[in-house]
């Protein structure tokens, strides 16, 4: 069946209220979805023996909502956006799991299922997960007393293809994609980047993510607007960044390029780099390993308070 307005406004309103595992799923638009043709929703989820599950044709956004112990929280929050080449999205890997994660550590945390790239679905494709991004920092911007969080400490987290999307997240906040923002502002405060896609130029950027985000055979200058290491400023964020040498879907290039942009800008970032293991970290490093050089670095940032992590 075809998605009225009014059909689109009865699945949101049954969001607000949805529950998932002790935490709470919202619709990200209070409103109408901005750039969003009628359409029928075909949103699939498939079991996948590495990383849980896959959500396939998302094209009814939503924020799920990790709040920690009231005890523990700090006031600092999280935006995680899943990768998936802007194909498909890995929910539970990278989203849920790590947001269950930064809780133990006081941090609310917030999985976006972004809309994926469809001309069925928009008008314009190649702005939909980034006006899904935006929207997800003014929300919880917006939300921030309600939540027990810092509006000046919101970062964005994103893996591979979300890493992009974060990294456009930090690198474009000024070119605003929906109307309703006001004066709130959607910078994000900090960056963490893992294994992430930064350029769609041809010499080491992600062409997989270039071709679903923009089309086939899109313009040079539509190419360059969404390789992100050419858009880096002294008022991009502070960000955190992890990747192996040996990633053969995401060049390692993508990560050092960024990172030298970063400190030519006197940016705040740490890169590591590790020697061996495959894309999306499936058997090395371990989630301790990298995900406790993350939580270093937010401490040393002033993201998180001094002493123990855990």
């Amino acid at each position: 069946m075809p998605v009225t307005s009014h059909t689109i406004y009865l699945f949101l309103a049954i969001l607000i209220a949805l529950p998932v595992a002790a935490q709470t799923q919202i619709a990200l638009y209070q409103a109408g979805i901005p750039n969003s043709r009628p359409h029928e929703n075909k949103e699939e989820h498939k079991a996948h023996a590495q990383v849980d599950s896959l959500a396939y044709k998302v094209s009814l956004p939503t924020l799920s909502v990790f709040l920690p112990d009231q005890a523990k929280a700090n006031g600092t929050a999280l935006i995680i956006c899943p990768g998936g080449g802007y194909g498909v999205l890995l929910t539970k890997r990278e989203g849920s799991d790590v947001a269950r994660e930064f809780n133990k550590l006081g941090i609310a945390a917030f999985v976006l299922k972004y809309r994926l790239p469809s001309d069925e679905t928009m008008a314009d494709r190649s702005i939909g997960p980034l006006q899904d991004a935006q929207q997800a920092i003014y929300r919880v911007r917006q939300n921030a007393r309600e939540w027990n969080i810092d509006p000046g400490k919101i970062g964005i987290m994103g893996f591979s293809a979300g890493g992009h999307l974060a990294a456009t997240a930090g690198t474009h906040f000024d070119t605003l994609t929906v109307s309703h923002f006001g004066n709130t502002s959607v910078r994000p405060d900090f960056m963490l980047l893992v294994n992430p896609v930064i350029s769609f130029r041809d010499a080491f950027g992600h062409l997989g993510s270039r071709d679903n985000l923009l089309g086939k055979g899109a313009a040079g200058s539509k190419i360059d607007y969404f390789s992100n290491e050419l858009h880096i400023t002294p008022q991009t964020p502070a960000a955190f960044l992890v990747h192996n040498g040996t990633d053969v879907v995401v060049p390692v290039e993508n990560s050092l390029e960024f990172y030298r942009e970063l400190r030519r800008n006197k940016v705040p970032a740490a890169l590591h780099i590790y020697s061996k293991g495959e894309h999306g970290f499936l058997t090395y490093p371990s989630f301790a390993e990298w995900f406790g050089r993350c939580t270093e670095w937010m401490r040393a940032e002033g993201w998180l308070p001094a002493g123990p992590l855990r």
